[in-house]
Order: C-alpha cells, then sequence, then structure tokens
C-alpha cells in the first residue's frame, strides 16, 4: 500500500481543474517538486515576523496545491497569503530540491489578478501606477521633477518640521520618507553611446531603468564612469522601457510582458557583448524575459538570447577583471546582499571582491541576506512587516558602526538609507559601483 506521501505525489489533476483560469497557473510539477522539508522556514522573512505556517514557502505551496486541485477556491485569504510573501527568494536558496517559489508565487498572483474582481479604486491606482507611470519613462521624468521642486522649495523641510506628514497615510509617509536627500534635476538620457576610455574591451548595453533613471541617476552616471574607464564602450538604447519587475511581482504579467517586448527591441538592435543592469530586481525580471515570454511564438527565441546576455554590472566587471584602480580605500563597510541579486541571481562573491579590491574591509551582519524590507513596492504595501524587517537590519548596523553601508540596489538603497537617519544615523548608504567610481577618480563627466 502506499504511503500518505507516495499517494500525494502520484496525484494528478483533471485537465480541467488546470485550465481553471486562462492564463498559466502555477506549475504543478514544480509545486509537486516540494518535500514539507521545513528548511525554508526560517529563512523566510514573513515566517519569522508572523510564526503563521500559511505565511511560509512551504505553506503558501501547499495552498497552491490545494487551489490546482481544486480542494481551495481563490479567494481573499488565499490573496492576501501570496501577496504578503516578499517574493525575496531566500527559501530557493535554503531549498535542497530547489524549488523556483518566485515564480511560483508570482504565477499565483497573475492568477489571483485573473480571478478576483477589483475595486474600483485598486483597479484606478494599478493604471496610474503599472500602466502610466512605470510605463512610460517621460511620466516618470516629469513626476521625478516635481519631487525635485518639491524638496528644493523647501516645502519637505516645512513639512516635516511641522508634523504635517504623520498626519498623511502611512504608505504616503513611507514613500516620502524614502525620497534621497538629494532628488537629482537631471535624469539619464537615452540613445546616447559613452566611448571607451584608453584601451577598448567591448561594448556594452546599459538599462536606464525607472528610479536608477530619475531619483538615482548619479548612480548611473558613475555606472558609465566606471564602465569606460575599464575600457568599455557603453550603450545607453533608445526605445527602452521600464524592465517590468514590479509588474510581474504584482501579478501585472500581460503588462509585464508589453514591457519586455519593447526592450527586447530596443536593445537587440544594439551590437553588444552584454546587457547590464545595476538595479537587482530588474536583473531577475530581464534574465527571466525568455520565461515570460515562452509561449510567444514571435517573441519566445528573442526573449531566449536577450536574458541570456543579461550581467548584474558587479557580476559583469568580477568576471572580466578590473584594471588596477587609481585610488585605494579604506575603512570597514557593511555589505548588504539584495534579495534578488543574491538568491535570486547567485551573485554573492563578486560585489564582495570588487569592494575588496577597492582597498574596503568587508563586514558581515548576521543573516545578512535577510531582506530589508524594501522588496520592490512591499514596504508600501505592508509597512508593519516591512518596518520590523528593517529595524532588525538598522539594529545590526548600529552594533557593528560601519563606515558605510553598502549595497547593488536600488530599492535596499533608499530603504536602508530611510531606516538609518529615522534612527539618527549618518551612516551614508552607497551602491557598489559608486564605491569603484571614488576609487576610479569620480570626476570624469557623462
Amino acid at each position: 500500500m502506499a504511503s500518505p506521501i507516495e499517494a500525494s505525489v502520484a496525484y494528478r489533476p483533471s485537465p480541467a481543474l488546470l485550465g481553471f483560469t486562462s492564463d498559466h497557473p502555477p506549475d504543478y510539477a514544480e509545486i509537486l517538486r516540494c518535500t514539507h522539508c521545513g528548511l525554508c522556514l526560517n529563512q523566510c522573512p514573513t515566517f519569522r515576523v508572523l510564526g503563521w505556517e500559511p505565511d511560509s514557502p512551504r505553506g503558501r505551496i501547499y495552498l497552491m496545491r490545494a487551489v490546482v486541485e481544486g480542494r481551495l477556491e481563490i479567494n481573499p485569504d488565499f490573496q492576501e497569503h501570496m501577496e504578503v510573501c516578499l517574493a525575496c527568494r531566500a527559501c530557493q536558496t535554503a531549498c535542497p530540491a530547489t524549488v523556483q517559489f518566485g515564480r511560483l508565487v508570482e504565477a499565483a498572483r497573475w492568477q489571483i489578478r485573473q480571478t478576483l474582481p477589483m475595486r474600483p479604486t485598486e483597479r484606478l491606482l494599478r493604471a496610474l501606477a503599472f500602466g502610466l507611470v512605470l510605463s512610460h519613462p517621460t511620466v516618470l521624468s516629469l513626476l521625478s521633477r516635481g519631487l525635485w521642486i518639491y524638496q528644493s522649495s523647501g516645502l519637505q523641510r516645512a513639512l516635516r518640521r511641522t508634523g504635517w506628514m504623520h498626519r498623511m497615510p502611512r504608505a504616503l509617509r513611507t514613500m516620502e520618507g524614502m525620497l534621497p536627500e538629494r532628488i537629482p534635476l537631471r535624469f539619464l538620457a537615452t540613445g546616447r553611446v559613452y566611448p571607451a576610455i584608453g584601451e577598448r574591451r567591448g561594448r556594452v548595453a546599459l538599462l536606464a531603468g525607472c528610479v536608477m533613471r530619475t531619483l538615482l541617476a548619479s548612480t548611473q552616471e558613475a555606472t558609465i564612469r566606471v564602465l569606460t574607464r575599464q575600457g568599455f564602450e557603453v550603450v545607453i538604447p533608445s526605445g527602452q522601457a521600464c524592465c517590468g519587475a514590479l509588474h510581474v511581482h504584482a501579478g501585472e504579467r500581460e503588462r509585464a510582458r508589453a514591457l519586455a517586448r519593447r526592450n527586447i527591441s530596443a536593445f537587440m538592435r544594439e551590437e553588444a557583448d552584454a546587457i547590464l543592469v545595476n538595479a537587482a530586481g530588474c536583473g531577475v525580471a530581464m534574465k527571466e524575459y525568455g520565461d515570460l515570454l515562452r509561449d510567444d511564438p514571435r517573441w519566445a527565441e528573442a526573449a531566449q538570447a536577450f536574458s541570456a546576455k543579461v550581467r548584474d554590472v558587479t557580476e559583469f566587471l568580477d568576471a572580466v577583471g578590473l584594471r588596477p584602480l587609481p585610488r585605494r580605500l579604506s575603512g570597514r563597510i557593511v555589505y548588504q546582499d539584495p534579495c534578488h541579486l543574491a538568491h535570486g541571481q547567485g551573485v554573492r562573491a563578486q560585489p564582495r571582491r570588487l569592494l575588496q579590491a577597492a582597498g574596503l574591509t568587508v563586514l558581515e551582519l548576521p543573516d545578512g541576506d535577510l531582506c530589508c524590507g524594501s522588496a520592490g513596492i512591499y514596504n508600501v504595501t505592508h509597512p508593519e512587516i516591512a518596518g520590523a524587517l528593517l529595524g532588525e537590519k538598522v539594529d545590526q548596523i548600529r552594533r557593528m558602526a560601519p563606515e558605510r553601508v553598502v549595497t547593488a540596489n536600488a530599492g535596499c538603497m533608499l530603504q536602508l538609507a530611510m531606516g538609518l537617519r529615522q534612527a539618527g544615523l549618518t551612516i551614508p548608504v552607497q551602491h557598489v559601483i559608486e564605491v569603484l567610481d571614488e576609487a576610479g577618480g569620480g570626476t570624469s563627466d557623462t
């Protein structure tokens, strides 16, 4: 007689159950690979905060399986368990069966979007955020200019000083609190080529991005300086758009597919040895375009070719080898692993080697690869859990007292800077590429 586990694995849902949504529910074969061993539990940020099995990776997989097998309907409770997940993919690193949980939970959110009705307010907000602001670089640039006026006019300082911000909804307070201390007036222009300095080693294409192109334009400029000093011609393809990472995380898969097609078209027009990105979440999304468009007969092959060329900038520089840096820095720094770099792309040692090559001593946080709570827009949608994770991270940094905190993702940079600022700490937060820029001189024009 088969054991309960064997009987469970042997079960196959009917085709009708597998096809009850119009498009791509979570992969049943992938769901069955979970052995429910529990090694993911302590690596899951939401389980550590909430201590509730349905908010652990194996608990969510169990719920997904129940839906596919027709034992559970998609309802608001199912939706909450899927959406409270940070999609940080730490469980993938811990999983001995290498279950691709990130893709499962993203598919479940897409399944929810197709099944449950949305309130008019939510539908409007999604249309504005995902359909307008993030999908159109011009709109995002105008918004960035407005934020520059808000900050440079003194209005931000006045609102914070008078306490008016505390009367705002928490989501709005969080977004305002994450703004950089100096919002740049400029933003990174596309359709430009930057020549290599010295002996030419190759040609790379760079994602301009959304937040990176506007609020963190200085980081993009540093990226261009570092790459050109290292002998690479850098092209910023025209016609590119948001990578679609936030859309995929939020279950907005159709909009993500449209953005992926637009980026593939823009980047594949350029001859480049690699397609580089300096935001970890964007890197995962772009490396998974092949999966996102796998059933599109027109774009599937191009998407696979595109994804094969995508590299994080730290991954790329470590692989090609750094030219000697003119300056040797000193000091103790904490490096915070971005989830989608460490867990999503398996890039861990490379940023550390680059920082050490610049002369810095890299300190390791306890549970350093545990999510800081940013996770795209998670700190806006679930501020309590995000705040608990950030508070733990800030306490660890306070105890270690580094000269700087370094990471490799836009959301992590803004989240950690906000947490340190609110804690009264003046420790700067930088991108790895900004450190390399500093060690390389940091004064060249872009």
